[in-house]
Formats: C-alpha cells, sequence, structure tokens
C-alpha cells in the first residue's frame, strides 16, 4: 500500500498538523507501507492545485488527511479528491463540515436530544450591548466565548468577569467573525475515541492548572491523563452511547473524537466531534488506541486501510 501523507497547511493549526503527519508517515513506515508526505504551504509552491497536477496523487493507493483545521476539516480537500476519485482517511465532505461548525453540530445535538451547554451565537455585527444580553439569557457567568470553526481550543476564553468579555470576543473574532458564546460546566473533560464505529476507551484530561488550552494540550508535562477514565461504570455507558451518537448522527467514517464534559450533575454535555483528531505524542486517539493494546503504527495502518476498504465498497463495481 502507498499512502501519501497530507501535512501542513496555512491554518493556526499548522504546527500541529506537521506534528501529526510526521508521526503518522513514521507510524506508517514501521508498518511497511510505502509512504510519500506532502506540506501543503502555498507560500513554498506546495498549494491544493500544485498537489492536484502532481503525480503524487497518481502514484499513490490512499491520502492520509493530517491537516487540522481550515481546508483539512471543513470539506474542501476531501471534496477534490473525491472529484479525482482518490480514497482518503476519515469522514466525507458533509460530515466534516458539519463537525468544524459548532452551532450547527450542537443544533443537532439538540435535535436528537444529546445534551450540550446552552449558548448563542453571536454574528459579526453583534456589540458588546448584545454579548452582555447573550450572557445574562445564558444564565450569567461564567460563560466560554470561542471561535465557531476553530480546533486545538484556538482563540477559546473561559470569562469569569464582565470586563474580560470585549476582549475574548475580540480574540475570538481574529480567527472567525462568528462567536459561540456557551455555559460554563463546572465537572470534569473526557474524550472518547471512535474508531470505525467501535468506541475506544475514555480519556480524561487533567490540566495541572488553568484549563485544557492550546499550551496545556501541545506541552508535554503540562496536563495529565487518565485513560480509561476513573467514571462510574453507568455514567460510562452513558458516555459511550452519547458519543458513539453523535458519531453516527453527524455521518462521520473512519476515525473520530468526540469531546464531552461531564458536568457536577453527572450529565455528559456534548462539545464538538473532531474529525482529523490529532495523532502526536500526547494526542488523545492513540491514548484510547494503547489502552486497547493497540500500538501507534498499527492504528494509523488500520485507518489507512479502511480507507482503501470504503472507497472499495463505495466503488461501482462492488455496488456500492
Amino acid at each position: 500500500m502507498r499512502v501519501l501523507v497530507l501535512m501542513g497547511g496555512m491554518s493556526t493549526e499548522r504546527e500541529v498538523s506537521l506534528s501529526t503527519g510526521h508521526a503518522v508517515a513514521e507510524g506508517l513506515e514501521e508498518a511497511g507501507r510505502t509512504v510519500s508526505i506532502y506540506d501543503l504551504n502555498p507560500g513554498a509552491g506546495r498549494g491544493i492545485v500544485d498537489l492536484m497536477t502532481s503525480r503524487l496523487l497518481e502514484e499513490c493507493d490512499v491520502v492520509f488527511i493530517a491537516l487540522h483545521g481550515g481546508e483539512g476539516e471543513d470539506g474542501r480537500i476531501q471534496a477534490l479528491l473525491d472529484l479525482v476519485g482518490k480514497p482518503y482517511t476519515g469522514s466525507g465532505v458533509r460530515a466534516s463540515s458539519i463537525c468544524m461548525d459548532k452551532a450547527i453540530s450542537k443544533m443537532i445535538m439538540e435535535r436528537i436530544g444529546v445534551p450540550t451547554p446552552v449558548w448563542e451565537l453571536l454574528g459579526s455585527e453583534t456589540d458588546g450591548e448584545g454579548a452582555s444580553a447573550a450572557v445574562k439569557r445564558l444564565g450569567g457567568l461564567p460563560t466560554v466565548v470561542k471561535p465557531v470553526d476553530q480546533g486545538s481550543t484556538i482563540g477559546i476564553t473561559i470569562v469569569e468577569k464582565r470586563e474580560d468579555l470585549d476582549g475574548a470576543i475580540r480574540l475570538a473574532r481574529e480567527y472567525s467573525p462568528n462567536v459561540l458564546l456557551e455555559k460554563y460546566i463546572e465537572g470534569r473533560e473526557l474524550s472518547v475515541p471512535v474508531i470505525e464505529d467501535e468506541i475506544y476507551p475514555v480519556v480524561e484530561i487533567k490540566p495541572k492548572d488553568g484549563f485544557y488550552d492550546y499550551e496545556r494540550k501541545y506541552t508535554k508535562g503540562m496536563t495529565l491523563y487518565d485513560c480509561p477514565a476513573d467514571v462510574p461504570e453507568d455514567v460510562c455507558r452513558c458516555i459511550e452511547s452519547e458519543a458513539l451518537k453523535a458519531y453516527r448522527v453527524m455521518g462521520c467514517e473512519g476515525v473520530a473524537r468526540v469531546d464531552l464534559r461531564l458536568g457536577d450533575d453527572g450529565v455528559p454535555y456534548f462539545l464538538e466531534v473532531n474529525t482529523i483528531p490529532g495523532m502526536t505524542e500526547t494526542s488523545l486517539v492513540p491514548m484510547g488506541a494503547a489502552a486497547r493494546g493497540m500500538s501507534f503504527s498499527r492504528l494509523v495502518d488500520r485507518i489507512a486501510l479502511y480507507a482503501l476498504k470504503k472507497a472499495d465498497l463505495k466503488s461501482p463495481e462492488s455496488g456500492g
């Protein structure tokens, strides 16, 4: 199997994507696969058009998408690969675009009865007075302020004092014109890996101080992890059920990660689905797989093989 690992890109998560891409490439090589890498970097003459007109796509069997954020996760890359008929890892266009938009994701969860923190969407024209009114409708502070379509906790602030609200909104708008306000849930941070419609051990995230922001997520030693998470069996079953429901209703395929907050009231609250979860040294999906006894090389090889299998099932020759 010849695998092209697509990484880098120009989103705010470029550096994380490069880490994921190189780790994936090493894991695939360890599994005995022939691997090429492509850093999607228009500034260096390696843009999407360059990729589509190169021989790299023709010469590979499957594309392993290791792009985080931007065109890698919002369905654009997936659409282009569909057009040229090249198999790729992860979810398709529809699921990718839906999951990238936190507001749409939460609307869907509310529709199917999966608990999610109450929220308000601020458009680009909403002023400080409108934001304050929105916070009141949420029940007051603390409130989580985040861009509606970013990952890796980029642009997120937990606002505890009114005087910090405007600055948090300005920060979020540096990354997206639309901003999500979400009622902060006191409780525990949990993440659920899902691989090929199967739940893997739940991970609990425990920052040593503060909240799980970009620095604490990607700096080794700043956050502790428990996998499997130490939660009561009945609560764990509920968490797994809600996570699998989210994965399925969004139309996810291959590997994904469902993030939740387990409230002090015992309720698991849906936050988002990540369709291209990180594959770095501190990443959560590899932790879940390791707890199941699966090595990193076996994990990434399985993800690539599933993409080929999925494409074969959907081909006209197979009747899919």
